[in-house]
């Protein structure tokens, strides 16, 4: 994918000193390749200035002329200043104010050439900006910053706007009009693009009759081709790595037969759902193929993936392999285990549960067990992965709510048997555009409904101020022999933040609200013996309200539990309130999730309580969630396998992405990867998208 010059380290670059060098690798620019394909994020049309007196009000515009005044004022607020500036051309003059920014009494002063872009507004005294844009316009840069439609960068520490345009113009001046193109041709002609080289030039410096609508949307041929660019030669790496595993090969075969099916229909509590009976297809598919299965099972809250996964299960232990079955907390842990070890009771199989907690004579008998083969279904967290856990046989993988745990953590678990299948699961509903990037590898099954006789839940938002109706509500259900969660954010009174903590309302609600009911407090900071103790009492019903933190996120499955009041929902996120949401509507009764929010509040919260209570499709939900946090952030701080971009944006490019896909796989599949592709994708694309392995 490199010419000689494309491939340049920047430092060469006219212009580039060793401090500018430093901030241009400090963020992510290292070549002449990386400072090309950094886009501009705005656009601004110079070709045609407006003359200061058309100005009009509530108008966006751009002006160009000569600071002929500058003063810092001082206001009675402490530490508060306000600069002002006149900004003239040869038609008139126009205010321009900033608020609290004093350093400018330094930059803008008088006799200086500056553009300045805004809002014009009106006061008593006139035409003015507020707070807009401004570029210092030098003589020798006009040409790059006047008369046409000017690009707009992201600020790279002493690296200004100004500069970067000025350094992009100097190594567009010296890149050779033939640059080797990674794209194939039979691509190029089959998407339309554009050639490489007239991409960048127009994507930094489109011509004037250019749409700067369509620019600021990215969606002119050249910001396309780029995007679609870097979409291609991330989706290829994907294919070839899939490609490449399909060439792997189990040393065991599974047989599904008579015997097989009986065994399986015999633990079934209920009658499957059609999402389940496809999920189920699909995953036994996949363990009778001679290939290692690399299978995501995406299911809403309760949907019921542990009964499709255990099904797995019964296929894999009939066919004399063993199964490991992974999940991030012990609370989860536990409860996977108590389900499992009841369906298979009446079963020849051995279940155990090994957890960090488990005392450590009883870890050794039970590596002894998983090492002998005695134990056919492992249940556990993190402690399956440790060293001295080795296994006789095993065959099949299940990773529960597998995004919380570490990409080494998956890998070291899938290591200790012979390429074992692996089945992930999430509750997490991961929309279409990130299942093209963290998951391009793996099949996905999805199971959209929800078991027979499970009730929607009804999603309330309610203000503070309406608390006494909420806790009447809770009343109402806990007269009804129903039990009750209430959710908060902190578990101590924080100083700094004001928020109610989950210990002293604990106390409050027991002593002052619901004295005739026994409350209890559940938190992260809980010895494990004492949060089983509280868990095992709420599920037996011995517990009536229970007051907790996130920890009940996953995990709970208590079904006689049928409302929850969700504390400063708005400092929620929303993947994060349809997860505790899922803690109720197990039962047969009506349910009630209650979101009491503070004012003031911001237009984000605003939208996502508005979300939250309108559907409760976990993926219509995830959708919503990915267009306002944005795909950084859609998983929190766990590993990730999020390519980093240069040009694509994931949100706004998804029908870009999609088109990639496609064409990557159809190439890879087709056997046409080019011997520059090949190259590409074995020694740069894990460094060029900053990856590690997902799955």
């Amino acid at each position: 994918m490199s010419s000689d010059f494309i491939s340049t380290p920047l430092q060469f670059l006219k212009g580039v000193g060793p401090r500018k060098a430093a901030d241009l690798k400090r963020a992510g620019l290292v070549t002449v390749e990386d400072l090309l394909y950094r886009l501009p994020f705005r656009y601004e049309d110079r070709s045609r200035m407006q003359p200061i007196a058309s100005l009009r009000p509530g108008q966006k515009a751009a002006v160009l002329g000569e600071v002929t005044s500058a003063n810092l004022a001082v206001t009675r607020r402490r530490g508060f200043k306000i600069f002002h500036a006149v900004v003239s051309d040869a038609s008139g003059a126009i205010r321009c104010t900033w608020m609290n920014q004093p350093y400018l009494a330094d930059v803008l002063k008088p006799h200086l050439q500056i553009v300045v872009f805004g809002d014009v507004k009106l006061d008593s005294s006139g035409l003015h900006f507020l707070n807009a844009e401004f570029e210092v316009v030098s003589d020798d840069l006009l040409r790059l910053h006047m008369g046409r439609i000017v690009p707009f960068y992201e600020r790279a520490g002493t690296v200004t706007p100004n500069m970067q345009r000025k350094l992009v113009r100097t190594a567009l001046d010296l890149l050779p009009q033939d640059i080797a193109d990674p794209l194939p041709a039979v691509v190029r002609e089959r998407q339309q693009l554009v050639p490489r080289r007239e991409a960048i030039e127009h994507t930094h410096f489109p011509p004037n009759e250019a749409s700067v609508d369509s620019l600021n949307r990215f969606r002119t041929p050249a910001q396309r081709r780029l995007i679609f660019e870097e979409f291609f030669l991330f989706q290829v790496g994907h294919a070839w790595r899939r490609h490449a595993a399909s060439a792997e090969l189990k040393p065991h075969v599974v047989v599904v037969d008579d015997r097989v099916r009986a065994s399986a229909a015999k633990i079934l509590p209920f009658k499957l759902t059609p999402g389940q009976r496809t999920s189920v297809k699909e995953i036994v598919d996949d363990l009778r193929r001679p290939q290692p299965m690399h299978r995501l099972l995406q299911g809403d809250v309760g949907a019921g993936k542990t009964i499709v996964a255990l099904l797995a299960a019964i296929v894999a232990m009939e066919n004399g392999l063993q199964v490991a079955f992974m999940a991030p907390t012990e609370i989860l842990a536990g409860q996977h285990y108590g389900t499992i070890a009841r369906l298979l009771s009446q079963s020849r199989f051995r279940v155990d549960l090994l957890t960090g907690s488990t005392p450590e004579l009883r870890k050794h008998t039970l590596s002894a067990h998983i090492e002998r083969g005695s134990t056919n279904l492992i249940v556990g967290t993190h402690a399956l992965v440790q060293e001295k856990v080795k296994f006789h046989k095993l065959g099949l993988v299940v990773i529960d709510e597998q995004h919380r745990f570490g990409v080494a953590q998956r890998a070291s678990l899938r290591a200790k048997g012979l390429r074992p299948d692996v089945l992930l699961m999430t509750a997490t509903p991961i929309p279409r555009t990130l299942a093209l990037t963290d998951y391009s590898e793996l099949d996905v099954s999805q199971i959209p409904d929800l078991p027979p006789g499970r009730k929607p839940i009804r999603t309330w938002v309610k203000p503070e101020s309406r608390r006494d109706e909420v806790y009447q509500l809770i009343r109402d259900q806990l007269d009804a022999g129903r039990q009750a969660y209430v959710i908060y954010p902190l578990v101590e009174e924080s100083e700094k933040i004001d928020l109610k903590s989950a210990t002293a309302m604990a106390d409050h609600l027991q002593v002052e609200v619901f004295p005739a009911y026994r409350v209890a407090l559940l938190h992260g900071r809980m010895k494990q013996e004492a949060k089983d103790r509280v868990m095992h009492a709420f599920a037996a019903g011995q517990i009536h309200i229970l007051v907790s933190t996130t920890v009940v996120e996953v995990g709970m499955d208590v079904p006689n539990a049928s409302i929850m009041v969700v504390e400063h929902a708005e400092r929620f996120g929303l993947s994060q309130l349809h997860q505790l949401r899922g803690r109720v509507g197990r039962g047969q009764w009506d349910s009630h999730c209650v979101l009491l929010y503070q004012a003031p509040w911001t237009d984000d919260a605003r939208e996502r309580l508005k979300a939250i209570a309108a559907t409760t499709d976990g993926f219509a939900i995830a959708e919503r969630d990915l267009e306002l946090r944005g795909p950084g952030d859609f998983f929190g701080t766990r590993q990730s396998g999020l390519p980093r971009l240069r040009t694509g944006d994931l949100v706004r490019d998804r029908d870009v992405m999609e088109v990639a896909h496609g064409e990557a796989r159809g190439l890879v599949e087709g056997g046409g990867l080019t011997p520059e592709l090949q190259e590409f994708v074995e020694h740069r694309w894990e460094k060029q998208f900053g990856l590690i392995e997902v799955g």
